[in-house]
């Protein structure tokens, strides 16, 4: 391609003599084209200096690249919380300070209620600091406690893990105590029944349980938890008729068919997974619930690629040359394991794979979801949590008579 005068000029170089046999062939035709591309020239040269002197302008450039970063960094959290954070204060968006941090989780729109969750459950010192700032900025003032979790569990959604939904429920019941002082004598109490009613939730509304509780039982399970006495009775029946009325809405990034089931799972994270038909490794997000594993390409996903059922499975480690912290699911019987997954037009198939091979990220997290999996096919992980903390209330009651 030859490169014009108009070319030349932009670069820095004087445009090539014309021969004198080219310039005996012009005519004044072509004089007035080539004053033209000078005068194009002249104005774009100008355009661009008036640009660089501009304040507005400069200002309305910085804005639009800002707005960018901010729409990529929103992504990536969407994506990966952690990431997205680190990505807006790598880039002046965000400051790394509690309060900032809690305000964007809390106001700003587009963001996923499962990234959300994730990056509240945390336990780092940090993490545990935007999770008071996040929950502060809740007012729970004269909101009964199923009204104030209304509010707290829309503003992102429950993680699986108990160790992180412990830590979630004890910043709400410090924050609804503070907000409501007399209500309960402790904030085991309030965590005590918050659970109750989460539970609650789930036993009536969920098509899966039959056995639906009645009032006298929610009643009698919350006995003695307000450091040994019991609550009122008018006060646990309106919490029930309010539950029994009108479920928890979910926020809408989450909502699918499996919106029950995906509520409040029993733990959820990043694992590699190994491929059964091309032995290859890859990320898949892992929710655990109702005795079963679903994996999912995306967090933000509202259906599974693939669900493992976990009925008549054992789970052990497994040492890997290739992968350090692998766990392995497998059929004690060596047959093959029954499960199902998405192909790529849609259509769900069995799986055929004789085992299923998973690597965490350490050998901590490997552990943790082993541990997990096998509490997850006898009984429901929050027992123990629960019956902890009722432990402790009447252990407490009990020592200061």
């Amino acid at each position: 391609m030859a490169i014009s005068r108009k070319d030349s000029f932009l670069w820095g170089k004087a445009p090539p003599r014309l021969r004198l046999a080219d310039r005996r062939q012009s005519d004044r035709s072509g004089q007035p084209e080539l004053l033209d591309d000078l005068q194009k020239l002249k104005l774009d040269l100008n355009d661009g200096a008036a640009g660089s002197s501009n304040p507005d302008l400069k200002r309305h450039s910085k804005s639009v690249v800002r707005n960018r970063k901010f729409l990529r960094g929103k992504k990536k959290f969407n994506m990966d919380p952690k990431v997205g954070v680190r990505y807006l204060v790598e880039h002046g968006i965000l400051e790394w300070r509690a309060e900032p941090v809690a305000e964007f989780l809390y106001k700003e729109e587009g963001l996923n209620k499962t990234a959300i969750g994730n990056f509240l459950g945390e336990r780092e010192e940090m993490h545990l600091k935007v999770l008071k700032a996040f929950v502060a900025l809740h007012e729970f003032s004269d909101l009964n406690l199923v009204q104030a979790l209304r509010q707290f569990l829309w503003s992102f959604r429950l993680p699986g893990e108990a160790q992180k939904i412990d830590r979630m429920m004890e910043a709400f019941a410090a924050r609804y105590c503070d907000c409501n002082p007399g209500v309960f004598q402790s904030t085991d109490t309030c965590y005590i029944l918050s659970f109750a009613i989460i539970m609650l939730n789930t036993s009536l509304h969920n098509p899966n349980v039959k056995d639906k509780p009645n009032l006298q039982r929610f009643v009698c399970m919350n006995r003695g938890i307000n450091n040994g006495a019991d609550l009122p009775v008018d006060l646990l029946t309106k919490l029930y008729a309010s539950i029994r009325s009108e479920p928890f809405k979910i926020p809408e990034d989450d909502g699918n068919d499996l919106t029950l089931t995906f509520f409040n799972p029993d733990r959820e994270g990043w694992l590699l997974k190994m491929g059964g038909r091309v032995k290859t490794w890859k990320r898949r997000w892992f929710i655990l619930t109702d005795s079963c594993l679903y994996y999912f390409q995306y967090t933000t996903d509202k259906d599974p690629i693939g669900i493992i059922p976990l009925e008549n499975l054992c789970v052990r480690k497994l040492q890997d040359s290739s992968k350090p912290f692998c766990l392995e699911l497998y059929s004690p019987k060596g047959q093959k394991v029954k499960a199902c997954k998405t192909e790529n037009k849609g259509r769900v198939v069995e799986g055929k794979h004789q085992f299923y091979r998973l690597n965490a990220g350490s050998e901590e997290e490997r552990d943790d979801w082993i541990s997990a999996i096998r509490a997850s096919i006898t009984k429901d992980p929050f027992y123990d949590l629960v019956s902890m903390r009722k432990r402790r209330v009447i252990t407490n009651a009990s020592s200061s008579e």
